[in-house]
């Protein structure tokens, strides 16, 4: 039996996910309403998502200093220039190797480097991947992030990981920048302000990229530009360091981002639909589940043993 839902209704759903708190909670709870809701998701769900997270980031901002973000883009920086196209260049290898369908490959490989969906959808069209090719790939990312927000504060307590451990594992680890922030926030303020910042710098990979995959298929000009809410993210620690907000405001700021984490989890995990999970092909699940355990293990081990 189909239940459908109209816009309207769905917010209701929010308000005690909102009183939980619990990013993860909410992500799994959205995730559910769409499976039994099919194709009825709310259709500025994307938006609503987008948004809430961005803005989420952009408080963050108010809550960190420019010279801690310096200072953590500075440490991390050499390690980023590495990581992504180590990653790429085992991704491309995997793909010949396991799976055939190469636009699939491109798509999970670059999701899996750079930014997980964000990645994924500007990538499809420069590709030109088909809707199909374009959902599985999101599905599989979708399925790694809710893994990885369930089990990782749980890693990272069972090994006795530091709140700076954990944040440069989930920023490395973790596909999207939405499920970064809603993990790295489970597990403590100093791991969030620590996975945000290098995530937002592994995000900017996105542009040169972008420009690369589009020269190489043929367009001569590709146009890229810094997202906005990371530029705001930078104003806001700016602004924090040049001005002292009271300990009141900066609480209400903190309460105000977890709210909208927990509300751009619901609606990514409104994402999720039935036709999705059937279109799921083993090969490229394969390839991905593949890249993804690799990259795990590894950031783990070096984190834990070199941090």
């Amino acid at each position: 039996m189909k239940i459908v839902l109209k816009d309207t209704l769905w917010p209701i759903f929010l308000l005690p996910l909102i009183a939980l708190g619990n990013p993860a909670i909410s992500l799994l709870f959205g995730a559910g309403l769409a499976i039994c809701t099919d194709d009825s998701r709310p259709k500025n769900a994307a938006k609503i998502s987008s948004y809430s997270l961005q803005t989420a980031i952009v408080l963050l901002g108010f809550m960190l200093g420019l010279e801690q973000v310096i200072e953590i883009g500075r440490n991390y920086g050499v390690l980023l220039f590495l990581y992504v196209p180590t990653v790429i260049l085992v991704g491309v290898s995997l793909g010949w190797l396991i799976n055939k369908d190469h636009i699939s490959s491109q798509l999970i490989t670059h999701g899996t480097a750079i930014c997980g969906g964000t990645a994924i959808v500007s990538l499809s069209p420069i590709i030109k991947a088909n809707q199909e090719q374009t959902a599985i790939a999101l599905t599989l990312i979708f399925f790694f992030n809710a893994i990885a927000l369930f089990s990782f504060p749980l890693i990272g307590q069972l090994l006795d990981l530091s709140q700076e451990q954990f944040g440069v594992w989930a920023a490395l680890a973790i596909h999207d920048t939405s499920c970064v922030v809603a993990t790295s926030s489970l597990y403590g303020e100093e791991s969030l302000a620590v996975a945000t910042t290098i995530k937002l710098a592994r995000t900017l990979w996105i542009l040169p990229i972008l420009l690369i995959i589009s020269i190489n298929q043929g367009f001569s000009k590709k146009e890229s530009s810094i997202p906005w809410f990371i530029s705001l993210f930078l104003l806001a620690a700016a602004s924090s360091s040049l001005i002292i907000f009271p300990p009141f405001l900066l609480e209400m700021i903190s309460k105000i981002s977890n709210i909208l984490i927990v509300i751009a989890l619901f609606y990514i995990g409104t994402s999720l639909t039935r036709k999705t999970l059937k279109g799921l092909k083993w090969p490229v699940a394969i390839h991905a589940a593949a890249l993804w355990g690799g990259v795990v293990v590894l950031t783990l081990y070096g984190t834990y043993n070199f941090l």
